[in-house]
């Protein structure tokens, strides 16, 4: 019996995971109607990016903030096959996407049409949940009670509008608590 390489490997589920994301997705649409499944598909994906957020901190040992954020995008987008780099931001980071595996795979399965619709939904809901896992008191004791660090994300271009690329920041929001100002 041959070997899989651990690139091999890393491919095979990277496929399988594209593959059964759109499959549910079919599947309920094809019972329910494309708007049930979108609403689905949301509920999925506000779920699913805090599992994979709290995996790579515990499995790298990422700090909080925006440096443990950097490091873990860093680390999902090149496992799910995108074109990206990073730029350094004024209270934050950019994400340049060139090439998005998830708009290719809907261009190519004839649904590129759609691909506005579920990235104005799916990847503002996911990069959204991925900030919020790593928001809060970016180092120990800096923030006390009901004070902390919120790291916002925005959307500048997107591929699915026909834009060249896709442009995410992540950044740093500082706030005071409730009582701010009683």
């Amino acid at each position: 019996m041959t070997e899989l390489t651990d690139e091999q490997k890393t491919e095979y589920f990277r496929r399988s995971y594209t593959a059964v994301d759109g499959l549910w997705f079919m599947k309920v649409e094809e019972k329910h109607g494309f708007e049930e499944a979108l609403r689905l598909d949301e509920a999925v994906w506000k779920v699913l990016p805090k599992i994979q957020a709290r995996t790579l901190k515990g499995m790298m040992n990422l700090p909080g903030g925006l440096e443990g954020l950097q490091q873990a995008l860093s680390v999902r987008l090149a496992l799910e096959g995108f074109d990206y780099e990073m730029k350094p931001q004024d209270n934050g980071f950019a994400v340049i996407i060139k090439r998005c595996p998830w708009h290719d795979i809907m261009k190519k399965s004839g649904r590129g049409n759609l691909s506005e619709r579920v990235s104005d939904l799916i990847c503002r809901v996911e990069n959204s949940m991925w900030a919020s896992e790593f928001s809060g008191a970016e180092e120990k004791g800096e923030a006390c009670e009901g004070e902390g660090r919120e790291i916002g994300f925005e959307r500048e271009a997107r591929i699915c509008r026909g834009e060249d690329r896709c442009m995410l920041k992540f950044l740093k929001i500082d706030f005071e608590g409730p009582h701010q100002g009683e």
